[in-house]
């Protein structure tokens, strides 16, 4: 006889929309046997074999319902012993070019020939390498470029910066009429017209752009983001520089609400338009209620500004195909408006916390670095 918890569970499995197949015709077989119902008319109410039924039946009678799973299977023997795996992990975790192998990176081909080679395996497929490698999500043919922090500086710097995008200066929160602005160039956008019309995507077909085009020349353009309005104010200039970027200032500075303003917080990274203390003074004394603010040297991924640009990229620069530079100009004005009528803050999730997490984990890579060139030094 079933209980009243067991036949709740067997009749959920025997008709839920999302019960497998086999767990599903199990259940079935077992509320039929509780019927007292035949073997042979078990089978035929199911559409199974007879020797199905008087299966999974006897095993419930012995087990009950842990034993209509599925019992584990031995399976094949392992052909890899777990330590041939595990120094296999071992070589992909190692740069090619220190085990004497003129690679810049492993492959999992590469990886199964050099295993063969050195005798830690026999022959081995490079999709056992592979499924090998998955288990620990380790891709030593994948990389990512990154750089020593350099800037003494850096926690303040950055400080600052992560704590305007939270509306917080020195430790106080910002009032309604101060702002912050993240402002950088974008340079060289070329207008590189195609010799041939670009043609437009069709069904099962992606847009084409010739490969072949003549260059109209470059310009660069200059932007200042909103942040917490999500307001873009820019231009274009023939390149970038001192001059080119104070016109941006004063394009911003002289509309409202920036022109009466209590403070407008300038975040700009450490390019040759605005380094240094001389442009913190130059942009005073334009505009007085102007606070410019570095990144850190080298942080640029600290700056919005960098985010918009790249939606720029994506939305209005490629493919790059442009008659001369008066279309570039247009486009990026008309976009300028487009974009400004929809958008929204970005959800900028890097606090100072997570700052603090970053600079820790530096510091373990260094200290590691360190001890790594201190043995090997010892060693030679």
């Amino acid at each position: 006889m079933l209980t009243a918890a067991e036949r709740h569970r067997l009749k959920k499995a025997a008709y839920g929309h999302k019960t497998a197949h086999q767990t599903r015709i199990r259940a079935q077989i077992v509320l039929h046997a509780a019927r007292e119902r035949s073997n042979a008319l078990i089978a035929r109410e199911t559409g199974v074999h007879l020797d199905t039924v008087r299966l999974w039946r006897a095993r419930f009678a012995d087990g009950g319902l842990p034993a209509l799973t599925d019992r584990k299977r031995t399976g094949r023997p392992a052909r890899f012993a777990p330590v041939q795996v595990a120094e296999a992990k071992a070589l992909a975790c190692q740069l090619p070019a220190k085990t004497g192998i003129p690679l810049s990176r492993w492959s999992c081909p590469e990886l199964a020939a050099e295993l063969t080679s050195r005798g830690i395996t026999d022959a081995i497929s490079p999709s056992t390498v592979r499924r090998w490698l998955r288990e620990d999500a380790i891709k030593p043919w994948q990389y990512r470029s990154w750089i020593f922090i350099r800037d003494p500086e850096f926690r303040a710097n950055a400080q600052r910066v992560l704590d305007l995008y939270a509306r917080i200066w020195q430790g106080v929160t910002l009032d309604a009429d101060e702002y912050v602005l993240s402002s950088d160039e974008k340079t060289s956008i070329q207008a590189r017209c195609r010799c041939h019309p670009t043609l437009a995507p069709g069904q099962a077909r992606a847009a084409r752009v010739n490969h072949e085009y003549g260059r109209g020349g470059a310009l660069a353009y200059l932007a200042a983001y909103d942040v917490h309005r999500a307001r873009v104010l820019g231009r274009c200039e023939a390149a970038t520089g001192i001059v080119p970027f104070m016109a941006l200032v004063e394009q911003v500075m002289t509309q409202e609400p920036y022109a009466s303003a209590k403070r407008v917080f300038w975040i700009v990274d450490n390019g040759s338009s605005h380094r240094g203390k001389k442009a913190i003074d130059r942009l005073t004394e334009a505009f007085p209620n102007a606070v410019m603010v570095h990144t850190p040297v080298h942080a640029s991924w600290t700056n919005q500004i960098e985010i918009f640009f790249s939606i720029v990229q994506r939305k209005v620069v490629q493919p790059n195909d442009f008659t001369d530079l008066i279309e570039i100009r247009n486009r990026l004005r008309v976009f300028e408006d487009r974009y400004n009528a929809t958008a929204q803050p970005f959800q900028w999730r890097f606090t100072t916390s997570d700052l603090d997490d970053l600079l820790a984990r530096l510091d373990r890579h260094t200290l590691i670095d360190e001890q790594e060139e201190s043995s090997i030094a010892s060693a030679t």
